[in-house]
């Protein structure tokens, strides 16, 4: 069955796409939506559901990131130790991080898979220590890691693989009954990078996140309970992240809640000339305004005050 896209443009036009595998059927500029296109347009426009009760709704949320880790690309070794981690965690708190999402395993391009007794060894107790103040994000692809971070107080499951590297970890998270980040990406973070060919990034990215939401659901995890992350910087080229961000409001038609993270990313670092991943800061504000402009309701970050005040400016000239 031929699959349909709604993607926004500038100056209030829609696309409208439609297509079977790579094929285009239909790709249309109009001004209003045709009646048979209603209802996907319906659900582009909704106000997805809230993420987390007592969480705001009518702002994008910032996302604080701590890597317990000691080679992640960007902060790989800054928070290996609990005390640091959860010091960390907690200036993020102060400095206005409505989430913090705490990882034990590097997913750089090129890392290696760790023992999954490891990672829960590495995050258990800065999760138990950070989920008495916030919502608390595990991001993992293990069940067992999951099982363990919700057990410990994490009230979200951040799977890079969209729960499709561990059998599992559905099960977990329908059981749980909460929120799950269904990110993009394709093979492992050690084989990803070989794998960046599409035929349209935007919509075959599009396509595989709409498989992973029907076997999400036919798993028994609530619609509502679902965020999307195209997954930025994996098994992306550079050029394929850049037109994900610009096509990013083609996401809105799920009517689901949107992360995006591109947070000192490698792409930050080629556009902006910034080789180090710490020195990628104003152009990691850059990308994360322009995906809360284009519909992110979720802002993923490493430079949390940084972010938190971009948003106050930019809403501020908004209006909101």
């Amino acid at each position: 069955m031929p699959r349909r896209y709604l993607e926004p443009l500038p100056g209030g036009r829609l696309r409208l796409i439609e297509r079977a595998g790579p094929a285009i059927l239909c790709d249309h500029v109009v001004a209003e939506v045709p009646a048979d296109w209603a209802e996907l347009a319906t659900r582009a426009a909704a106000r997805p559901a809230p993420i987390l009760p007592g969480l705001p709704a009518d702002r994008p949320l910032v996302m604080g990131v701590i890597n317990v880790t000691p080679d992640s690309f960007s902060d790989g070794g800054d928070h290996f130790r609990p005390e640091d981690a959860i010091a960390a965690g907690e200036a993020m708190l102060a400095a206005g991080a409505d989430i913090l999402d705490i990882g034990g395993e590097s997913t750089r391009p090129g890392a290696e898979r760790i023992p999954p007794a490891e990672e829960i060894r590495r995050i258990v107790p800065v999760v138990a220590a950070l989920a008495r103040h916030a919502p608390v994000s595990v991001d993992t692809r293990n069940a067992a890691t999951m099982q363990a971070a919700l057990a410990a107080g994490a009230r979200i499951v951040n799977d890079v693989s969209g729960l499709a590297h561990d059998p599992e970890a559905t099960a977990v998270v329908a059981a749980a009954g909460c929120p799950v980040v269904l990110m993009h990406m394709r093979g492992t973070p050690a084989t990803m990078t070989a794998l960046a060919t599409y035929d349209d990034v935007a919509l075959d990215v599009h396509d595989e996140l709409a498989d992973r939401v029907a076997a999400a659901e036919q798993a028994g995890i609530a619609r509502q309970r679902i965020i999307l992350d195209p997954g930025i910087g994996f098994a992306k080229t550079a050029e394929q992240n850049l037109e994900l961000l610009r096509r990013l409001g083609l996401f809105r038609s799920f009517g689901l809640n949107l992360l995006v993270g591109v947070s000192r990313k490698r792409f930050i670092g080629q556009y902006g000339e910034a080789p180090q991943p710490k020195a990628r800061g104003p152009g990691s504000l850059a990308a994360a305004l322009w995906a809360a402009i284009n519909g992110a309701s979720i802002l993923r970050v490493h430079d949390v005050a940084d972010t938190v005040q971009a948003l106050k400016v930019w809403r501020a000239i908004a209006g909101a």
